[in-house]
C-alpha cells in the first residue's frame, strides 16, 4: 500500500499554515474565497460562529487520499499515523497506539470542561464500484488469509477529514473558548472492538476525562449541507450469535436412522420468527435475522451439524436478554422434541464485538440542535428516527461515572440525487454498499461547521461564566 502520509503531504503543498485556513463565511463554501491571515473574530457569547474552512481544497485532498488508501479493522497503521500527524500539526499533544492503533490528541486551553470528539479509522472488505477517479483499488489479506478488496464504504474517511478540519478550526479559535479538547481516532469500529480497546487502555484515566463525548456519522439519505439527530435511543444493541444445530448424520436414503439437523435447522429458523412477533411487546423494537445457514456437502449425505449465524438487534437491555435466551430455548426445545440425544444439544455462542445500544443524552441533543439551527439554519437540522444499526461509540457513555454522549448524522448525498430518488422511488446506495459515494465538499464543510459549533457550545458556557456579568 502506498505511504498515506507522503502522498497527502504532497497534495497539501508547501507553505500551508494552520492560521491561514479559515474565513468567517456562511455555512456554504464561497467560490474564490481567499484565506484570512489572522484568526477570525468571533461574535459575542450566544452568537459565535465557526468559519467554514477556507482550506476546503486541502481537506478534500486529505479525504481523497484517505479514501484511496483504506485499511481493515485492526490494521489501520498508516491511517492512524496520518491522523496523528495532522493533530500534531494543529497543536495537539498526541499519543499513538492507545488500544491498538488508537490515537489521542489533547489540546488544553485553560480551565473549563473537557469535550471528547471521536472518529473511526477502519474500512470494510468491499470492492469499490463508484467509478470515482480516487476510488480504492486496495487489495489485502484479511485475518483469515483471504485476499479481499478494501473500501471506505461507511464514510469513516469523511469522519477523519472532519475531525482534522475541526481540530484546525478550534485550535485557530482558541481565544473563543476555555477548557480541554480531546480528539480521538478509534480503530476497529466495524468489528465492535475499538472503543473497548481504547477504554481498556486507559482512555478515561491516562488522559483528561471528558464531561461530554461527541461523534458524527454520515447519512446515505440526508442531503449534503444538513445534519440530523435522534434524541434518546439512536442505534441498537447488536449481538452476533453462532448457533450449531447438531443431529446424527447418515445416508440420505435412510432418514429414519438419523436425526436430521437440516430439518431441525429449518424448524428453528421458522420458530425464531415468533420471538419478535409473539413474545416481544409490539411497541418494543427488536430484530432477529438469520443471515447465514450452512450444512452438508453433497446430495445423499445427511450431515451431523448445521451452522446458523444470527444477528440480534434491540434497544432495551431486558429485550436483549429475552431475545438471546429465547434463541437458545427454542433451539434446544426443537432438538429435544425431535429426540436428539442429550450430548448433541445445540451449541449457542455469542461472537466477539457485542455493541450496546447508543443512547443520545436528550438534554445534550436538544442543546446542540438549538445551536445548529442558529448556525446553519433550522431548515438544515432535522430530528431523526432511531435505527437498528450498531455503533460502539455507545461504550463511551457507559463508563462509570456516566458521560453524556451524542452522535449526530451528517448529510452526504448531493441534494439533486436525494430529490431524484424521492421522485422516482429508487433507493440511494446505503452505507456498506460498493456504490456509496458522499459529496465531499459540502459534506466536509458542513461537518466541520457542525462539529465545531457543537464543541464551542459546550466549552463556551465555561468561558461565559468565567467572564462574569
Amino acid at each position: 500500500m502506498a505511504d498515506i502520509r507522503n502522498r497527502a503531504f504532497a497534495a497539501h503543498g508547501a507553505g500551508s499554515t494552520v492560521v491561514a485556513l479559515f474565513l468567517a463565511l456562511a455555512p456554504c463554501v464561497v467560490a474564490g474565497a481567499q484565506p484570512a491571515t489572522t484568526t477570525p473574530d468571533l461574535r459575542p457569547a450566544g452568537s459565535e460562529t465557526v468559519p467554514a474552512p477556507a482550506d476546503l481544497a486541502n481537506l478534500e485532498a486529505l479525504y481523497r487520499t484517505l479514501h484511496a488508501n483504506p485499511e481493515l479493522s485492526l490494521h489501520e497503521e498508516k491511517t492512524a499515523a496520518r491522523i496523528a500527524h495532522e493533530l500534531g500539526e494543529a497543536g495537539f499533544a498526541v499519543t499513538e497506539h492507545v488500544g491498538g492503533f488508537g490515537v489521542v490528541g489533547v489540546l488544553a486551553n485553560g480551565p473549563g470542561p473537557t469535550v471528547l470528539v471521536r472518529t473511526e479509522l477502519d474500512a470494510l472488505p468491499v470492492a469499490e464500484a463508484t467509478g470515482l477517479p480516487y476510488a480504492s483499488a486496495v487489495k489485502t489479506k484479511d485475518d483469515s488469509g483471504h485476499e479481499v478488496s478494501v473500501m471506505h464504504a461507511c464514510g469513516h474517511d469523511v469522519h477523519m477529514t472532519v475531525l482534522v478540519g475541526t481540530a484546525r478550526a478550534l485550535a485557530a479559535a482558541r481565544a473563543a473558548w476555555s477548557g480541554t479538547l480531546v480528539m480521538i481516532a478509534q480503530p476497529a469500529e466495524e468489528r465492535g472492538l475499538g472503543a473497548k480497546a481504547m477504554l481498556d487502555a486507559g482512555l478515561f484515566t491516562r488522559f483528561p476525562r471528558p464531561q461530554y463525548c461527541l461523534a458524527l456519522h454520515v447519512s446515505p439519505t440526508l442531503p449534503a449541507g444538513t445534519v440530523g439527530v435522534v434524541s434518546g435511543y439512536a442505534f441498537a444493541n447488536v449481538d452476533s450469535v453462532d448457533l450449531v444445530i447438531r443431529g446424527v448424520g447418515g445416508h440420505g436414503a435412510s432418514p429414519h436412522k438419523v436425526k436430521d439437523p437440516v430439518v431441525l435447522a429449518a424448524e428453528v429458523v421458522v420458530a425464531l420468527q415468533t420471538l419478535v412477533s409473539r413474545e416481544m411487546d409490539p411497541t418494543e423494537p427488536a430484530v432477529v435475522t438469520v443471515g447465514s445457514i450452512h450444512g452438508g456437502a453433497t446430495y445423499n449425505v445427511i450431515p451431523d451439524d448445521v451452522h446458523l449465524q444470527i444477528t440480534v438487534r434491540s434497544y432495551a437491555p431486558a429485550t436483549r436478554t429475552a431475545l438471546l435466551a429465547g434463541i437458545e430455548r427454542i433451539a434446544r426445545g426443537i432438538a429435544q422434541a425431535a429426540g436428539v440425544p442429550p450430548d448433541r444439544m445445540p451449541l449457542f455462542h455469542l461472537a466477539e464485538g457485542f455493541t450496546p445500544s447508543l443512547y443520545n443524552d436528550p438534554v445534550l441533543a436538544e442543546r446542540l440542535m438549538r445551536r445548529w439551527r442558529a448556525a446553519i439554519g433550522a431548515a438544515n437540522v432535522s430530528s431523526l428516527k432511531p435505527e437498528m444499526i450498531g455503533e460502539d461509540f455507545s461504550l463511551y457513555g457507559l463508563a462509570e461515572p456516566r458521560v453524556p454522549i451524542c452522535m449526530f448524522r451528517l448529510g452526504s448525498v448531493a441534494p439533486e440525487r436525494v430529490a431524484e430518488a424521492a421522485q422516482s422511488g429508487a433507493s440511494l446506495p446505503s452505507l456498506h454498499s460498493s456504490a456509496y459515494r458522499p459529496e465531499p465538499a459540502p459534506t466536509i464543510a458542513t461537518g466541520v461547521r457542525a462539529m465545531s459549533e457543537a464543541v464551542l457550545e459546550l466549552l463556551e458556557s465555561h468561558a461565559r461564566a468565567a467572564a462574569g456579568p
